[in-house]
């Protein structure tokens, strides 16, 4: 019986932007602010001080509102009153084997599948827009005040927010890695017979429509963090065009099933 090696076969690439609808607020530090500033600020890049959405963050937000969509999230101990709040770890599922194992999982499991996901630091496109703007607080962000009220004593307690306001823009850059196992047909879903490949990027585009009707951040049930995605390409590099030095991307076959977020078709 001959060994079948993991063999990466090509990278799709998946580039366009992040629109904000709402003010977005994704914490950073707070040491070093002066008096006047906000309580809670955003995430900023420590060399150019412009605000952006970590990598971790997205990525981090579309693996759990998939988990929970696809009905992975596990009763606590038998109680369906409690369910337990982390990562699933079934390595049998597309989600894990998309946006990948804890190291310390695979560790103790000894059980290994290549994350297949990367998702860039998304960075501040509308730059000028929004550091020459009247309408700003501090530098390309806004701040919010919030009052929570005590129902004891009805006493007020002010709080102010540092977001980036509506009509920033961001861009997006993920990069998805397929492999020889993934475009196996005796791995295909019984019900509608694709691959894992098409599988993995069907997921893709539905976490992203959920991150759409859900939100991007912190405070979002009091309406911060809507967003909206705009796909401008979707391209691959084969592995064989990195063996021959060719640098040049082809359009992928991949690039329909996102037609929901083009700027045609958006809403």
């Amino acid at each position: 019986m001959s060994e079948t090696r993991l063999q990466l076969t090509k990278k799709i690439f998946i580039k366009g932007q992040i629109e904000l609808l709402t003010g977005m607020h994704i914490g950073g530090s707070s040491l070093g602010l002066s008096i006047g500033g906000a309580d809670k600020v955003v995430v900023r890049n420590p060399l150019t001080n412009l605000p952006y959405i970590p990598g971790s963050s997205l990525k981090g937000k579309m693996r759990s509102l998939l988990e929970k969509s696809h009905g992975l999230i596990v009763p606590k101990q038998n109680d369906n009153k409690e369910w337990v709040g982390k990562l699933c770890e079934n390595p049998d599922e597309d989600i894990v084997q998309l946006f990948g194992f804890a190291a310390d999982v695979a560790k103790s499991r000894a059980t290994y599948a290549p994350t297949r996901l990367t998702v860039r630091d998304c960075i501040l496109v509308n730059i000028d827009e929004l550091a020459e703007s009247d309408h700003t607080d501090m530098y390309c962000t806004e701040v919010k005040t919030e009052v929570s009220i005590d129902r004891l004593t009805s006493a007020a307690n002010p709080r102010n927010f540092e977001r980036v306001p509506a009509g920033a823009r961001f861009k997006l850059d993920l990069v998805l890695d397929i492999y020889n196992v993934d475009e196996d047909t005796d791995d295909t879903d019984a019900t509608n017979g694709d691959p894992r490949a098409r599988r993995f990027v069907k997921l893709l585009r539905e976490g992203l429509q959920l991150i759409e009707d859900d939100y991007l951040g912190g405070q979002g049930s009091r309406g911060y963090g809507q967003v909206r995605f705009v796909i401008d390409s979707v391209s691959k590099r084969t592995a064989e065009d990195y063996r021959n030095d060719n640098m040049e991307k082809t359009p992928s076959q991949y690039k329909g099933l996102f037609s929901p977020f083009t700027r045609e078709g958006s809403q």
